[in-house]
């Protein structure tokens, strides 16, 4: 638990803290832009897990620059991030299930739980569709 005026980074070092022994086989992750710098060499020394920031693949709006005289390059306001919606897409997937679509639980062993059953629903649901 943390407070609500953490910001993201502090609140992630936090998290990350004692994540190495409850996820020894953890090694690797993706981050947002927001936290590049110094912290991505602080999770590595501290837990061990390796960090990539996830970017647009046409650099961005700040990246751009174009020779003088020449005009500047059109750079489209949205663009797909890889790797950036499977969180987004997993809570998606919780989403479909009653119990899952708010936070009723009191344990939360019992959160956890349900959460393992409702993936492992969607994995046989997906395996049963499956062409062998």
């Amino acid at each position: 638990m943390s407070a609500a005026n953490l910001s993201d980074r502090d609140g992630a070092a936090v998290l990350l803290t004692g994540l190495g022994d409850s996820f020894p086989r953890l090694a690797y992750g993706w981050v947002d832009q927001g936290y590049r710098g110094p912290f991505l060499q602080w999770v590595k020394q501290v837990t061990g897990i390796t960090l990539q920031v996830v970017v647009r693949r046409d650099g961005g709006m700040r990246s751009t620059w174009a020779p003088v005289g020449a005009p500047p390059r059109i750079v489209p306001r949205f663009a797909v991030v890889p790797r950036r919606w499977v969180v987004e897409r997993t809570f998606a997937w919780r989403g479909r299930y009653r119990r899952l679509a708010k936070d009723y639980e009191y344990l939360p062993a019992t959160s956890e739980s349900t959460i393992y059953l409702a993936m492992a629903f969607t994995l046989l649901h997906r395996l049963a569709r499956a062409p062998i």
